[in-house]
């Protein structure tokens, strides 16, 4: 799977989604969509990873102590 193809996936459920509104005003869709893309990123990485953080803050390119944060955030650690 292509960046360019991860990109069409995402378009075409934002288009949906503005086409279920029905005209209704969307809220907050830049942080909808950063928590349900962000979740299993961080979800799908740290498997790949085999669960090590200092590998996966590293793949993703931020701090581990932000990708600590986050799992938390998630609930994808304890």
């Amino acid at each position: 799977m292509s960046k360019k193809h991860i990109e069409a996936c995402i378009r075409d459920s934002l288009e949906t989604y503005f086409k279920d509104l029905r005209g209704a005003e969307p809220h907050n869709v830049y942080d909808m969509v950063m928590q349900v893309v962000e979740k299993p990123l961080l979800d799908v990485v740290m498997q790949q990873a085999e669960h090590n953080q200092s590998r996966a803050a590293e793949w993703l390119g931020i701090n581990r102590n932000t990708l600590r944060r986050k799992l938390l955030e998630h609930k994808l650690v304890k």
